[in-house]
This record gives C-alpha cells, structure tokens and sequence, in this order.
C-alpha cells in the first residue's frame, strides 16, 4: 500500500468501518496508479473534502471515496460534470450507479481496473483541453 503524505486523510481511512475501508484503500491505489500513467494528472494531490479522501489532478475534476447509504463504499465525482453520463454509456449496466455523482460498491472484487480506471483517467483529466 502506497503511504500517506497527511496524517488527517490516514486517519480518515482508520475511522471508516472495516468493510468501507477495504475497498475504499483498493480504490485509492487505483487512482494513484491511474495517477502515475497520467502526466498530465500531476501532481496529484490527496486531501480531505467534505470530511472524505478526495484526489484533485491540476485539471482534473475531484473524485472522492468513502461510505454511501446503499451501498459499502462508493468512488464520487462532481455531480455537475459528464463524467457519470459518460461512464455509463461508455458501460452501460456494468455497475450500480448513484444518480450522476458515484458509483456504488459493496465488495472490493467488485472494482475492475479497466472499467473504473476509465473514470478515474476521465475525472483527474476533465478540464484539459478536449476533455468534459
């Protein structure tokens, strides 16, 4: 597992429940990978936002992860953004999908790096030029 950089987003992963914290640290490595083969997404910058793990790329749109009422753990994106449309065409039917705002998860087996890592290039490079 890659380290934390801020003490405050290491500790807002220990405060999740156990269930909820799995799959959101395999979603974090994911992003972070995702990240890494992305140049135009650096540097990456982890933080909280509204109290969760959220990842801003200079022009991208924030993705954030934590907890959601219907399901263990969700990947979240702006609302206001294509990125969920987009998805959802682009894999249509492939996942449990919270309106235009996350995508729901109850397993980390659930996560497929492909699919998702999709989003999460689109997300940390939505505002470059010809992007969302």
């Amino acid at each position: 597992m890659t380290q934390f950089d801020d003490p405050a987003v290491a500790a807002a992963y220990q405060a999740l429940p156990e269930g909820t914290r799995a799959g959101a640290l395999a979603l974090r490595q994911l992003i972070l990978e995702t990240a890494t083969s992305l140049p135009r997404a650096q540097p990456l910058q982890e933080a909280l936002r509204w109290g969760q793990p959220a990842y801003l790329a200079p022009k991208g749109s924030t993705i954030r992860l934590g907890g959601h009422k219907a399901a263990r753990f969700a990947l979240f994106v702006h609302c206001q953004s294509r990125l969920m449309g987009d998805f959802t065409s682009a894999f249509p039917g492939e996942d449990r999908i919270d309106g235009n705002r996350a995508v729901l998860f109850d397993d980390p087996g659930q996560i497929d790096a492909t699919r998702h890592g999709w989003l999460i290039a689109r997300a940390l490079t939505y505002h470059l030029p010809g992007k969302g």
